[in-house]
């Protein structure tokens, strides 16, 4: 119950952050910036979006395979859209995705789940890496250029980015040490008497063998996930010239996408609010225009709603199944007549 409380509280934030900024733009010139956008170009963008999927999928694939995990990428794909579509549609379910990609792998394929569950989390922090470089550069040339942002958006977007990047930093450093984070927590949560056998050590242990820098592995991995940057890159700057029609200079761009990529931070179902907040501004200092923001916005979060109702589809679809299950097991005659 707290957790839907919660999902419903972060998704009346993000309503009231877009209605806020839909007034301070305009609806009127939000519509025909939008309007621009038919055809051909929809396409595109959606084109583009799905490919990112297939780049995460393809990840995900890499990363099994180090675990001596063979998988089909059609198999992996139905459960990697799936914990994107829980993601995005409900970000405050902290690991939701991540743990129902796991389950997924466990029930369909027998995966242990210490591997399944080390190869999700391996895989969020490859995406973390490289998301958070992006920022960084993204941020860099923005501050050089413009400088800096209101104190509410440096405070609110400033915390997020150093709390991530801490998070990343910590755990690079102990990983290449080879030091337990694990045991630590436990321990600090009264978990004193860990055997080498238990499931957290053992999907800690899976997470140190593949983040090895000597290991190619570790760094395809690196390299598919600036690959899905690259064409999330390639997105912004295309969606940009669609909605302006002219070009955009390659480093404005690449603040825009950092841009996005913090608001995503945020837990609110489908950044509703927080992308826009950050776009509005964004836009408004490297002279795209207010209206051009909320556009952006609106349709990348369309085409990611439109993957993300492809993974609900796939959730509906595998609870149905479940039940169905749950049901056949329950007939008279899987009980014993005794």
């Amino acid at each position: 119950m707290k957790k839907i409380l919660l999902v419903l509280l972060s998704l009346l934030i993000g309503l009231g952050l877009f209605v806020w900024i839909g007034k301070i733009t305009g609806w009127q010139e939000i519509k025909q910036s939008f309007l621009l956008f038919t055809g051909w170009q929809g396409f595109v963008i959606l084109g583009l979006t799905l490919l990112m999927m297939l780049i995460g999928t393809w990840k995900w694939k890499e990363i099994l395979k180090g675990e001596n995990i063979t998988i089909s990428f059609r198999d992996l794909f139905k459960p990697y859209i799936l914990g994107f579509s829980i993601m995005f549609l409900a970000p405050i379910l902290l690991w939701g995705g991540e743990v129902f990609r796991s389950y997924i792998l466990k029930k369909n394929n027998s995966i242990p789940w210490s591997k399944g569950m080390a190869s999700v989390i391996i895989e969020r922090i490859l995406e973390w890496t490289a998301n958070l470089i992006i920022i960084f550069f993204g941020l860099l040339f923005f501050l050089l250029m413009i400088g800096l942002p209101p104190i509410k958006l440096l405070i609110i977007f400033g915390g997020i980015f150093f709390v991530f990047s801490g998070f990343i930093f910590y755990f690079y450093f102990k990983t290449f040490k080879g030091e337990s984070m694990a045991k630590f927590f436990l321990r600090k949560f009264g978990f004193k008497d860990l055997g080498d056998q238990s499931a957290v050590l053992k999907i800690e242990k899976e997470i140190f063998n593949f983040f090895k820098p000597r290991q190619k592995l570790m760094w395809k991995g690196v390299g598919l996930s600036f690959l899905r940057a690259a064409v999330m890159y390639v997105r912004t700057w295309l969606l940009i010239v669609f909605l302006l029609g002219k070009g955009i200079g390659i480093l404005p761009a690449l603040s825009v996408l950092g841009f996005s990529y913090l608001a995503v931070m945020i837990p609110i179902p489908a950044a509703l609010g927080s992308h826009e907040a950050i776009q509005t501004f964004a836009f408004n200092s490297l002279g795209l225009g207010a209206s051009s923001a909320t556009a952006f916005t609106m349709i990348i979060r369309g085409a990611e709603t439109i993957i993300a109702l492809m993974g609900i589809m796939l959730l509906f679809k595998f609870g149905m199944g479940f039940i169905y299950t749950k049901l056949n097991n329950l007939k008279p005659n899987n009980f014993n007549n005794d």
